[in-house]
């Protein structure tokens, strides 16, 4: 009231409306100039307008992909994507990071050459890092218990500090994105695809965990990508392979596969991946949902209002590229569908048809060009809201710091925890197993936590090791073999990881009722041991990380109680 009150006359109110005038055009007739790039001093949103406002087609594309290489480091052909092009993204695939130095230099170098164009728009650099036997990035970073012992202890704690711990690794090298929480529900109980990755078949739970865990994510300067949309838990189908299809109706589909990704919305979740995945009961012409508008546009973003990056899970896999017919056509579905970022795991050569034939129907189809300018503009405007934060992964790693940060020393003694947290006693007869009780113990598996662990506890055990993954002559031999080597013991351990792993711990069943006690560590998927009700003992541990094998030697040696719940069902 004062302020208007004090505008008597015409003149007083004209200088005021001009001052307010000239303080909202002046940023915008500044952002008309040349001069302008990423880093320039303007308001997000208005800048990322600008910034595409000055993009050629070429450019505006180039910003919508990703890209994989398969050595070492990145290729000549790479380096000619992000210099000559304008790459907008670049993804590390586990086949080259067992040198983490290497990783970040090569991080560095990519983002230098991005730097090097006019608007100097940086890279987003991905990685699929869940935790668990999802570990892209190698070399030194830890081995996690994964998201399935996570759901065993059922603690948001576990799941927050899992994901600030496995990004803040990450991120010492460079990497900025990573595609997870994996909120797939564990709802098919012989998938091999999903498995441990999920945090268990309860919908709320997974959306609560998943929720917790793309938090400590962000807090760790990294952006989580929540996958796989709409959920890829209901099929033992690998999309890598070819196209899975999920027969359920719209009222399971709405009261299970939404719910997690409906906790993420809510918390805002930053990128969301689209899975290879298809429901004929809701499309019947069987399209994936990565390629469908009805699946990301309709459901996604209008029914359920989300506003952050749909990105495609690697439209190399056969789930994509076997219905669109071929992987240009595929593209150009995934960008009309509302993918805002398109994966490919190789390097395209720089005429290949997803270039030239998108390009083409840039130049003739006006509303799929508008289509291409809203992603491009999204991707921007995270990055600009990404890079201009306070909280974010270095644009060039320090490959001097790496030894420091890799493996997280605080990490360490948090998975330790988060590990005797999740351990399970689905059976226990005789728990726990001292030097004095156990009698003569012989260990049977493969990893070398599990014999140093159990020859702590129990120094004169003997020892049955086979690889851990098992071929069928290794099987059949370990099998005929290990019932032998068992008769000379009183307690005999031996680790499940596989159904070959299982088939040789089936082999010990007879000696179970001849005095021998028979302890079966799962570490992987309970589903393996559900019959192994003639065992003593039964210990779940969800993964083979060093720290779950830890602790499932401690509980059966009875340093805790398993407090751990199973998060799936018989």
């Amino acid at each position: 009231m004062k302020l208007f009150a004090s505008l008597k006359t015409p003149r007083r109110f004209f200088t005021l409306a001009l001052f307010i005038a000239s303080t909202l055009v002046a940023p915008r007739a500044a952002l008309a100039q040349n001069d302008i790039n990423f880093w320039s001093d303007y308001p997000n949103e208005e800048l990322a307008d600008a910034l595409v406002a000055r993009m050629s087609d070429e450019e505006l594309y180039s910003q919508i992909l990703m890209f994989g290489w398969a050595g070492a480091e990145p290729s000549e052909l790479l380096n000619e994507w992000v210099l000559a092009r304008g790459l907008g993204s670049v993804k590390v695939f586990g086949w080259n990071t067992d040198n983490t130095t290497l990783v970040a230099r090569s991080v560095k170098a990519l983002q230098e050459k991005a730097q090097r164009r006019k608007l100097q728009i940086p890279l987003f650099v991905a990685t699929d890092q869940e935790g668990g036997w999802i570990r892209h990035v190698k070399g030194n970073t830890s081995i996690t218990p994964g998201n399935l012992a996570i759901g065993a202890s059922g603690y948001p704690y576990d799941a927050y500090y899992s994901g600030y711990y496995i990004n803040r690794e990450i991120a010492a090298l460079g990497i900025n994105m990573n595609f997870a929480p994996t909120i797939d529900l564990y709802t098919d109980k012989n998938s091999s695809i999903i498995g441990t990755r999920s945090f268990g078949e309860n919908a709320r739970d997974a959306g609560i965990l998943g929720a917790a865990w793309a938090k400590g994510c962000l807090d760790a300067g990294v952006i989580p990508t929540a996958k796989h949309f709409p959920g890829h838990g209901d099929t033992q189908n690998d999309s890598h392979i070819f196209l899975p299809s999920i027969n359920i109706d719209q009222k399971t589909f709405e009261n299970r596969e939404l719910v997690p990704f409906k906790y993420l919305i809510k918390n805002d979740v930053p990128a969301i991946m689209s899975g290879h995945l298809s429901f004929p009961q809701l499309r019947p012409n069987g399209e994936p949902a990565s390629l469908s508008e009805y699946f990301l546009t309709d459901i996604l973003r209008k029914q359920l209002g989300y506003k952050g990056l749909i990105i495609t899970d690697d439209m190399m896999m056969n789930g994509a590229t076997m219905y669109a017919g071929s992987v240009s056509r595929a593209f150009k579905m995934a960008i009309d569908a509302g993918n805002d970022i398109v994966i490919s795991s190789t390097t395209a050569q720089l005429d290949e048809l997803l270039w030239t034939n998108v390009l083409a129907s840039m130049k003739r189809d006006p509303e799929f060009k508008k289509k291409v300018v809203t992603a491009a503009r999204r991707v921007i405007l995270s990055k600009l809201n990404y890079y201009k934060g306070k909280n974010t992964a270095p644009l060039y790693p320090d490959e001097n710091a790496i030894d420091q940060r890799i493996p997280d020393k605080e990490g360490q003694k948090f998975f330790l925890d988060q590990a005797c947290r999740s351990i399970t006693a689905a059976r226990k007869k005789s728990l726990p197993f001292t030097r004095e009780s156990a009698g003569k113990v012989l260990l049977c598996g493969s990893e070398p936590q599990f014999f140093k662990a159990g020859k702590e506890r129990w120094p004169s055990s003997g020892e049955f090791r086979f690889n851990y993954a098992l071929g069928p002559n290794e099987t059949q031999w370990a099998a005929q073999n290990i019932p032998q080597t068992a008769q000379a013991y009183d307690t005999i351990i031996m680790c499940v990881a596989d159904q070959n792993s299982a088939a040789v711990a089936r082999a010990l069943k007879p000696l179970a009722g001849r005095g021998k006690k028979i302890v079966i560590f799962a570490i992987m998927s309970p589903v393996l041991v559900d019959d192994f009700d003639w065992a003593d003992t039964v210990l779940l541990g969800y993964s083979y990380s060093p720290y779950a094998l830890e602790a499932l030697v401690g509980a059966a040696a009875g340093e805790f109680d398993p407090p751990g719940a199973e998060p799936i069902s018989k």
